[in-house]
């Protein structure tokens, strides 16, 4: 699959079959993720893998979007580390590591959907609680995996409306 298609058909999967994720495939999807843009390099991202059933029932007694973890065969975590640099571009580096995992587990022949969990305060203590992480760890997203049990068409989103040129 070339990047045009990829992005071009790329739609958020909340079925999903029973068939595992290998640690190879997140590898490559992590891989993925470390090579989004970052502003000034800093790379400010750390990832938590979530496979445990009980971890990934938990998020959607909190998280009111999250029905889908229930079937997922993992989940990634996608995190900012404060100190490295939440106050400037931290969110924008993490988001950008969030849609090149999107968009690798696509091209992989996997589903997978964007939860998001960062500026929502309650989401984030949420989260930070489950997963045990420590204050300087912000998580910002949290993907849903695994391979799909359903089949969207490819939308058509442009809009002519929302193109303006120079003003």
């Amino acid at each position: 699959m070339d990047t045009m298609e990829a992005i071009l058909t790329r739609r958020s999967i909340r079925k999903y079959t029973k068939q595992p994720v290998s640690d190879e495939v997140l590898k490559e999807l992590l891989e993925a993720a470390m090579c989004a843009p970052s502003a000034g390099n800093r790379q400010p991202w750390c990832f938590v893998i979530i496979n445990d059933r009980r971890v990934m029932n938990e998020v959607p007694r909190y998280h009111p979007y999250a029905q889908m973890l229930k079937e997922a065969a993992v989940a990634i975590l996608v995190c900012c580390h404060s100190d490295l640099q939440l106050g400037e571009c931290g969110v924008q580096d993490c988001s950008a590591a969030t849609q090149n995992i999107l968009l690798a587990a696509h091209a992989k022949g996997l589903g997978a959907v964007w939860l998001g969990i960062y500026p929502a305060e309650p989401l984030v203590t949420a989260t930070k609680k489950l997963l045990n992480l420590p204050e300087h760890i912000i998580p910002i997203s949290l993907i849903s995996i695994g391979y799909p049990a359903e089949q969207k068409p490819r939308p058509d989103r442009y809009r002519a409306d929302r193109v303006h040129y120079n003003q």
